[in-house]
């Protein structure tokens, strides 16, 4: 054989070997479902085929529950176990997305950080400091990524608000924010009676609209001021409709500092129309965003403020579970000033939980 023809073999046996690994990479990340007891859950079980990522089991022991999101979406009964631990040693999912009670979000990291099984809740973290802490520590000592999925990290109008505050500095200095985050209440807008039972139980949510919204705020806050804590945490909760709410606040106001700026988090369920927006003021201008596309913007010198409909730069991520694929494949690496990273979310249940104490006690409670 020639030269040339050694090495033409050569490749071609360098290609077959490979051809396996560029296969693998292509596969779908299987994924695991703990609960569908949380409204969002019909984020994965709607979401459209792809080849990111393949739902393989379903946690639920609530069988009547999980048949009728089996009549909506279509999956088989046959992906649905009463045991979570059955669940993953017998799919051995790569990774698992948490649709319970946040009081649970500790039991699915117990269980499937010692299997090596990355995780992903919906917002917040954890229901208390206490447990946010028994979490981190599994998903270090064990080596997976624990993420926190909210609603408004994946808005056009959220990362063009970034962009525009910490890439092109528009704004100059932070000095304060306001996020407006809330409804009319879940009972009023017709959440399922298993999300209403535990939403609105102060053990299993950890309280009501301040941690319902209030979660939106502090992670908005703490991704803006990249990833700084807060000084001190000052809140006021109300029960506006203690007939319907008769055990958590369904009005909050929370106000963070730092030592040059502000942030405001208002979140109610007393709303008269559902709202996710942001208001970010610097020394030069502010950028609001409306919606998940609107934003106003104004900058010194500009005789009025200008009005834009964001949109979503090429290659962004769109969803929380092409983020999570790409992160458990190696493809994306979370900074520790991401809205999804456990560093920022430590932060927020510790400012949730400062403001549980300061509303509780009527005072301000400064931060370690």
């Amino acid at each position: 054989m020639t030269s040339l023809g050694r090495t033409a073999l050569a490749l071609v046996s360098l290609v077959i070997a490979l051809t396996p690994c560029f296969a693998l990479q292509k596969e779908p990340v299987r994924i695991g479902v703990a609960g569908l007891t949380h409204g969002h859950v019909s984020w994965i079980l709607g979401r459209e085929p792809g080849d990111e990522v393949q739902v393989v089991g379903i946690y639920e022991p609530n069988h009547q529950l999980a048949e009728r999101y089996s009549s909506r979406f279509g999956f088989p009964m046959r992906l649905v176990y009463s045991n979570l631990e059955e669940m993953l040693d017998e799919v051995e999912p790569e990774a698992v997305t948490a649709f319970n009670s946040i009081y649970e979000h500790l039991a699915v990291v117990e269980a499937c950080a010692p299997r090596g099984i990355h995780v992903m809740v919906e917002k917040p973290l954890a229901v208390s400091m206490e447990h946010a802490r028994r979490m981190s520590e599994l998903a270090r000592t064990n080596g997976i990524h624990l993420l926190t999925n909210y609603e408004t990290t994946w808005y056009a109008s959220t990362a063009e608000a970034f962009r525009r505050v910490h890439i092109e500095r528009e704004i100059g200095e932070i000095r304060k924010i306001v996020v407006h985050d809330g409804h009319s209440g879940p009972r009023e807008i017709g959440v399922g009676p298993e999300f209403l039972s535990w939403l609105t139980d102060p053990i299993l949510n950890g309280g009501g609209a301040s941690i319902d919204f209030g979660c939106y705020g502090a992670n908005l806050i703490t991704g803006l001021m990249r990833g700084e804590k807060p000084i001190s945490v000052t809140a006021v909760f109300q029960q506006m409709k203690p007939d319907f709410y008769a055990e958590v606040d369904d009005e909050a106001t929370i106000l963070v500092t730092y030592p040059r700026a502000q942030g405001i988090i208002q979140a109610s369920w007393n709303w008269p129309f559902s709202r996710k927006d942001l208001e970010i003021y610097g020394q030069t201008g502010y950028v609001n965003t409306l919606n998940s596309q609107r934003m106003r913007i104004r900058l010194t010198g500009a005789k009025a403020e200008e009005e834009i409909e964001a949109l979503h730069s090429e290659g962004a991520f769109r969803d929380p579970f092409s983020f999570f694929a790409a992160v458990v494949r190696g493809r994306h690496t979370v900074a520790p000033t991401d809205l999804s990273s456990l560093e920022t979310n430590m932060t927020v249940v510790q400012i949730l939980e400062a403001a549980r104490i300061s509303a509780r006690q009527g005072k301000t409670v400064f931060l370690e």
